[in-house]
């Protein structure tokens, strides 16, 4: 944000009181000159908290904002910023004992301190500097706030950083399986606890972005849609800017130092899960030669590297133990797993101090052309990108990091890593990744889909590009877009908010008219034919539309979620969709059958199968824990929307939790924003619950009621936005 003057305080009693906050501290920690660093740092930075709570820091220099954003973090919540690193770093079994220490294996496979530690030497300063500053940020936090107890990170070092350096929810390393990875590297140990649930409560996993050219647009501006759906509390939502140029606000994943998914003065990014193949699995033949191990490699024998990774842990007395692996990798990767007698290595994308790069430098691009010069870093590997300018350009970016392959081999399975035409040839570039730059109808969007169906029939052509550049088609987020896109004009920011919580659910509009045919095709004496005459004959005159008073939504999402957990285990050789599995290969009598289940469950739990879908599907936030201790009896508000399995556009991953009845969401919406590129950007944003993650904190919650009726709250993103807005201007350290 520029220039924060003007925040309406009394300069004079707030200088004379930081003079006095600063001689105490300079009095206290005079010996200490990590300290007196950060004082100093701190004096740089201007956080300034509105009426939400929400941050907007500003520093004489970019380091001095990323100083600021990180403590502002660890203000709001700690043991996430903590807990983001102690995944990447490896060092989750030093907090949560045993059970992580498969976690941690798999994370120390790709990350390693010294190499780490390298890296971030070599790093141009311009970017130590970041580093250096984020990690001062958070140890000033921890010398201010005493209070604050780290779980195992006491001391926060710059090359840290390196660690969690491109922002997706789950990296591309937790493709590795920890099953496998356990029977591969500790036979014979208690096999990882695995949650036994039903595949129906695992929230599909993505986000939903949109972009409209200004020629659709009442004002001819360009919008944009950022809709990431991730697990709740998962991000931040800040403003970051400088006197060197720096103005980004957005959604900031915990602990990192950069706006990952949101909008400066003239561009916004929105980021999606790709669908796009970037890890493989090679399988290797070994051979044991000289007591020694080799991998054959076309008509050579190369030598398997051999090094051993040390995993600290906590006992449960919580005295402090160690376990030393053995571990494997060949010039593909690390080898991961075991099958039909070959050893598994697996090739990902590894370059943190590039993807921490990119990560930074475009939140300071100005336009699609310099948006572009830092993708040439090609170190997005997960994500495909949504783009919007003031220049009223829209485009649509595939992951950058995209392995050229011999389109032969199927890489959606193993390949065989002895063939050197499997191995990876280099990074394709740019222009043969599938991409958009405003197509002649207006719009572009991604909803996790393949980039096929991305601007109608503008969109790319599948004909043109490799399989291995989209692995799973269509989706019904995708249908519903299309529908709500094609032929459409006249958008505004307030248009598109109504357009990203349209109600429909395609999904269903393609299920329900199936199971009504398998239930008027009964014969009159069937026993069915009564049981579900009142359940069928709602579900008949449906209009497919949720609603917290809808109770066909309810007995359709029972309905829905009991049939897809059968045929998610059902024999599948055709590699058919869950869906077409439930519409073509289920057949009438498991549809009606998961009917009747569905009906006894809800008339089981709530008395009634005809009960409204707010009633069931609730928002809860009682507890600062990241597992938040769902209850029944507690206070919670009813949500209208559904799952995105069903089309959905705005998602809430719930179900019923140990203990409850009612379903509770931890995953989908988590920070929606829209934002308009006009001569000023506009936005307006809702976060999940609240920015804070601190139970007495009044923004713990205060956006909960706005978030399940998506009505988002207007973006203070200008100084005079700010004005009559703001609770408190602060230095870091002051009380």
């Amino acid at each position: 944000m520029r220039n924060r003057g003007g925040e309406g305080f009394n300069r004079v009693l707030r200088a004379a009181a930081l003079g006095l906050a600063l001689g105490l501290v300079a009095t206290a920690h005079a010996a200490d000159p990590e300290q007196t660093r950060w004082r100093s740092e701190s004096q740089a930075v201007t956080i300034t908290r509105d009426d939400w709570g929400i941050a907007h820091v500003h520093g004489k220099t970019d380091a001095d904002a990323v100083f600021g954003m990180a403590y502002a973090q660890a203000e709001d919540d700690f043991n996430r910023v903590e807990t983001n690193y102690l995944n990447s770093l490896g060092w989750l079994a030093q907090a949560e004992g045993e059970s992580a220490i498969w976690s941690d294996l798999r994370m120390r496979l790709f990350i390693d301190p010294v190499d780490l530690k390298k890296q971030y030497t070599q790093s141009p300063a311009w970017l130590q500097a970041l580093m250096n500053a984020w990690a001062d940020g958070l140890n000033d936090y921890l010398a201010t706030h005493p209070q604050t107890h780290p779980r195992v990170i006491t001391h926060f070092e710059p090359w840290m950083a390196l660690s969690f350096s491109e922002g997706s929810i789950g990296g591309d390393t937790e493709r590795v399986s920890l099953k496998s990875l356990q029977a591969f590297y500790g036979p014979g140990d208690r096999e990882v606890a695995a949650a036994d649930t039903p595949s129906s409560w695992v929230e599909p996993s993505g986000s939903n972005g949109i972009a409209i050219a200004p020629k659709l647009t009442v004002d001819g501006h360009a919008l944009l849609l950022i809709n990431p759906h991730t697990s709740f509390y998962f991000r931040s939502e800040l403003q970051m800017s400088s006197d060197q140029g720096l103005d980004a606000y957005g959604a900031v994943t915990w602990g990192q130092f950069f706006i990952y998914q949101g909008f400066n003065p003239h561009i916004g990014w929105m980021h999606t899960s790709t669908t796009a193949d970037a890890v493989d699995e090679f399988a290797e033949t070994i051979v044991h030669k000289d007591g020694k191990l080799f991998y054959r490699y076309g008509n050579d024998l190369r030598p398997v590297t051999v090094r051993k990774i040390s995993i600290p842990y906590r006992n449960a007395d919580g005295t402090a133990a160690e376990r030393s692996f053995t571990v494997y990798a060949t010039h593909h990767g690390p080898i991961v797993r075991e099958q039909d007698g070959k050893w598994l290595a697996i090739a990902l994308m590894n370059k943190p101090t590039a993807a921490l790069e990119q990560s930074w430098l475009r939140t300071k691009a100005t336009d699609y052309a310099s948006y572009m010069k830092v993708a040439e870093l090609k170190a997005n590997s997960s994500n495909n990108t949504l783009f919007a300018d003031d220049k009223g350009e829209i485009a649509y970016l595939h992951p950058q990091f995209i392995p050229k392959r011999d389109n032969q081999f199927d890489y959606t399975k193993p390949v065989d890593g002895s063939n050197p035409a499997t191995d990876w040839k280099g990074l394709t570039a740019l222009d043969d990744l599938p991409h958009l730059l405003n197509p002649p109808n207006g719009w572009i969007f991604n909803t996790n889909d393949w980039p096929y169906s991305a601007a109608g029939p503008y969109s790319p052509k599948r004909s043109d590009f490799p399989r291995y550049m989209d692995t799973v088609g269509e989706n019904p987020r995708g249908i519903h877009a299309t529908m709500l896109l094609t032929d459409q004009q006249g958008f505004t920011l307030e248009s598109l908010i109504t357009l990203a919580f349209d109600s429909y659910l395609p999904e269903f509009a393609r299920q329900i008219p199936i199971l009504v045919r398998d239930y008027d095709a009964l014969p009159t004496n069937d026993p069915l034919k009564q049981k579900l005459a009142g359940q069928i004959a709602m579900l008949r005159h449906w209009n497919f539309r949720w609603g917290v008073a809808s109770m066909p939504t309810t007995l359709a999402v029972y309905w829905g979620d009991t049939l897809w957990n059968e045929m998610d285990k059902a024999d599948n050789a055709e590699g058919l969709s869950v869906y077409d599995l439930m519409a073509e290969k289920a057949g009438a009598k498991a549809r009606l059958q998961a009917l009747v289940e569905a009906s006894d469950r809800l008339e089981k739990d709530f008395g009634s199968w005809g009960t409204p879908w707010g009633e069931v599907n609730r928002f809860q936030r009682i507890s600062s824990d990241i597992v938040q201790p769902f209850n029944d009896a507690k206070p919670s508000i009813p949500v209208p929307f559904t799952s995105s399995r069903w089309g959905s556009l705005a998602s809430f991953g719930a179900h019923r939790w140990p203990g409850t009845k009612r379903y509770y969401g931890t995953s989908g919406n988590s920070f929606v924003a829209v934002v308009e590129f006009g001569d000023r950007v506009r936005a307006r944003a809702i976060t999940a619950g609240g920015e804070s993650g601190h139970m007495d904190s009044p923004h713990f919650d205060d956006e909960a009621e706005r978030y399940t009726t998506g009505n988002l709250r207007n973006v203070y993103f200008w100084t005079d936005e700010l004005k009559g807005h703001i609770e408190r201007v602060y230095h870091p350290g002051e009380s």
